[in-house]
């Protein structure tokens, strides 16, 4: 486990902000090394608070990718690249555009399965091409995956479009290559779809094994009547929308040799932030990326890959209940549960299928402590990495 960054001043910070919280009880950790991570994501507004994550606790961030999942790869990517430069960290941490589309999956062949089995309640990417509604602000959906929507870092609070550039290559090469220069180093965190994943797994067989492990923001079980009985909008709670947008590269990654696999979902709905809570943000300390989460982050929609990279960083503080088990992925077609992961135990689970450790529950007030902090105390730039 690694160190938090500035254990002393956030040690302080804890006292003042969370009396009698776990956050006071922070202390430095020993580390021989800082540990590595890429984090593949259909990065938006708010997103950059995964990345804050691992570098308060002592990560390395080799490189962001962006992923086809809400958005298309270029928009989403495009997003990072603002973060970045809104919290000064594009000189030292490059962003990498990923695969334009998944594996299989095309608009068609997902507007085409929901006529067979019925709507779901969030469509991602897959949503059908809606001009005004991008006018308005919002991710481009369908249609040319190369389209920009500039609207969507315009008409956003305290944002702007990036004035910086993708770094060469594709996400799935940088993946590969960042790996083979450090063997054993770089954990992968993903929280959109995993097709970059799936493609650096194909392009080299030694990939997911010289990894260090694989963090997924995905892979929801029980949730068919919740997604019956609920309404739309909490339904969409339950949604698996990064592996249904490519259940093939799903089903790829979590059969490979990583040396272990994480998935957190249904334990990711638990931290929701009200208007206090922004609020608060701004009220500690008044800084560029804290306005942006005030200004962009919905109360109605949960922390997801925030708690997710809350797990890795700190998985002995965050996770209350984890188990182990064996998961697959239905890639039929023309299943109901296509793009649907299912556990098994190892007395009843079909050949071929690996353990992954699955987060049952999480410690929700440690975790919005965790956001909190890193949002209201982020780095001022790149100079502050190599402290």
């Amino acid at each position: 486990m690694s160190r938090p960054r500035y254990p002393f001043l956030f040690f302080v910070l804890g006292l003042l902000l969370f009396p009698g919280s776990s956050l006071q009880n922070t202390s430095p950790r020993s580390t021989t090394s800082q540990p590595k991570i890429i984090l593949d994501n259909d990065w938006n507004p708010t997103a950059f608070i995964a990345f804050l994550l691992p570098l308060y606790y002592n990560y390395t961030v080799l490189g962001l990718a962006s992923d086809t999942a809400n958005s298309w790869a270029l928009q989403t990517g495009l997003h990072a690249l603002a973060s970045l430069e809104i919290a000064s960290l594009s000189s030292c941490i490059p962003v990498y555009k990923g695969s334009d589309y998944p594996l299989l999956q095309t608009a068609h062949t997902f507007q085409t399965y929901e006529l067979l089995h019925g709507e779901l309640p969030w469509k991602g990417v897959f949503a059908k091409e809606n001009t005004t509604n991008e006018k308005l602000g919002n991710d481009p959906t369908s249609g040319d995956p190369r389209r920009v929507v500039k609207e969507a870092f315009t008409t956003k609070g305290y944002y702007g479009y990036p004035n910086v550039s993708f770094a060469e290559g594709s996400a799935a090469e940088f993946m590969v290559k960042a790996v083979r220069e450090n063997p054993g180093q770089v954990s992968i965190f993903s929280a959109g779809a995993l097709t970059n994943v799936a493609l650096a797994v194909r392009l080299d067989e030694d990939f997911a094994k010289n990894t260090a492990g694989l963090y997924i923001m995905g892979g929801y079980v029980d949730r068919f009547m919740e997604q019956a009985i609920w309404d739309v909008l909490r339904a969409d709670l339950v949604s698996d929308i990064n592996f249904i947008v490519d259940p093939e590269a799903t089903k790829i990654a979590l059969m490979s040799d990583f040396p272990n696999i994480t998935l957190v979902a249904n334990s990711a709905n638990g931290v929701i932030p009200n208007q206090a809570f922004l609020n608060e943000l701004v009220a500690v300390n008044d800084n560029p990326l804290s306005r942006l989460v005030r200004a962009n982050q919905p109360t109605y929609l949960p922390f997801w890959d925030e708690t997710a990279a809350a797990v890795m960083v700190d998985r002995e503080a965050v996770v209350l209940d984890e188990v182990e088990v064996y998961v697959d992925v239905d890639t039929s077609y023309h299943s109901p549960f296509y793009g649907y992961i299912r556990p098994y135990q190892a007395a009843l689970m079909p050949h071929g299928l690996r353990k992954i450790k699955y987060i049952n529950a999480v410690n929700n007030t440690k975790v919005a402590e965790m956001i909190k902090t890193v949002v209201q105390f982020p780095p001022k730039g790149c100079a502050d990495l190599h402290e």
